[in-house]
């Protein structure tokens, strides 16, 4: 994922784990990635792929903080170094800048967007506000609009928070009726360190062995199952094959004998590295850290860092830290321990690394395991897993 401009950003998400990684950069003054880091990662990304089709996905902060021309450089240089390799875009924003002309140039240049939108103004308006602390609903469903108008590709991503796990359903009819036929859940725990010196991060990674307490907007591990449950339930019935939720589809996956292709559910992560404006490499994007910078790509190729030590052990990791609770569940082929940055508690037995969010995914597994088994059953058969709605109707 590229950072071009860093954490800054148009908004002021209370849940936002990504504002305050300016703190990690307190000398800086300008925050957009330099030409000469833009064209280095461009070249350098391109040249690491080993496949045809390459895609690039853009983050912040809001990257149209940025402004069109900087993306039609990005355009350009890829172009200049694509070798004849096919390349794609993706482009998270929370809407609030899009018009008429970052709308055309996305449809020329085949960008994907990903909009962030919590659900209906009220849910939506809790915690997603402006610097000034003024709602951004209108906003956001503004730059719907002007990506509706040009026929943009689009998906949305929501943020599960404490507040909108309770309105399950509200969440997914609104997001269908706005038009979204690929949905992508993205449940929120953060952990808040009790006592941090100036300029320290106060949201903390799951090595942080000070006291530290889950934050009061993190959702609950059995109420994220409820809302997952509520809404399979529903998409079962009706909406298998028109909408496509990414948890859904990545749990098919694992049903169907593969292993998970979403990183928080694949046996091993570090394929989801994050590069910062200035061109600092990380492990993760939720992994920027002091401790987790693998270097620079202007100091040392991408290629090496990628293949260092460090990063080779960083996905290692996560299978091999483990705990047996994990190793011994019935769910292992579709969870494989869940994200590193959530496995901050204990097993039954004491044991270290159990994720936050174990007891939810197991109530969720749990509950779609008859329905995913006939899906998967279907897809082996070469039918169609909508069928499943016929099944899932009859109960």
């Amino acid at each position: 994922m590229a950072k071009p401009i860093g954490p800054i950003c148009n908004l002021d998400c209370s849940y936002c784990f990504y504002l305050e990684k300016e703190n990690i950069y307190q000398s800086e003054s300008k925050w957009a990635m330099p030409e000469n880091v833009l064209e280095n990662y461009i070249k350098q990304y391109i040249e690491t792929q080993s496949v045809n089709e390459i895609t690039f996905a853009w983050q912040g902060g809001e990257p149209t903080l940025l402004g069109l021309d900087y993306f039609k450089k990005v355009v350009k240089y890829q172009k200049q170094y694509s070798n004849g390799k096919i390349i794609h875009n993706s482009f998270q924003t929370n809407g609030v800048l899009l018009n008429d002309n970052w709308c055309r140039f996305f449809v020329e240049n085949n960008f994907l967007i990903g909009l962030s939108i919590d659900g209906p103004e009220e849910i939506h308006n809790k915690y997603r506000v402006t610097k000034s602390g003024k709602p951004s609903f209108n906003k956001a469903m503004k730059g719907l609009r002007f990506l509706k108008k040009h026929n943009v590709q689009f998906n949305t991503l929501t943020c599960v928070q404490r507040d909108n796990s309770y309105k399950s359903l509200e969440v997914y009819n609104f997001l269908k009726e706005i038009g979204s036929g690929y949905i992508q859940f993205i449940p929120i725990v953060e952990r808040i360190a009790d006592n941090t010196d100036s300029g320290e991060l106060k949201l903390i990674s799951p090595e942080y062995d000070k006291e530290a307490i889950v934050s009061e907007w993190s959702v609950e591990p059995l109420q994220y199952a409820n809302f997952l449950n509520v809404i399979f339930d529903d998409w079962v019935k009706q909406d298998v094959g028109k909408v496509f939720i990414q948890i859904f589809d990545i749990a098919l996956e694992a049903w169907f004998g593969y292993n998970p292709s979403l990183c928080i559910f694949s046996e091993e992560c570090g394929n989801a590295m994050a590069i910062e404006h200035n061109g600092d490499l990380y492990s993760c994007d939720h992994y920027v850290y002091p401790e987790n910078k693998l270097g620079n790509i202007m100091e040392e190729s991408m290629r090496k860092l990628v293949d260092s030590e460090k990063q080779i052990k960083f996905g290692e990791d996560k299978k091999d830290t483990l705990p047996q609770y994990c190793k011994d569940c019935k769910y292992l082929f579709a969870c494989n321990g869940e994200c590193p940055k959530h496995r901050f508690t204990k097993t039954p037995s004491g044991e270290e690394g159990l994720s936050y969010l174990c007891a939810g995914y197991k109530h969720f597994f749990s509950h779609i395991d008859p329905l995913m088994k006939f899906m998967a059953n279907e897809l082996k058969s070469e039918r169609p897993p909508a069928n499943v709605m016929r099944i899932a109707n009859m109960k």
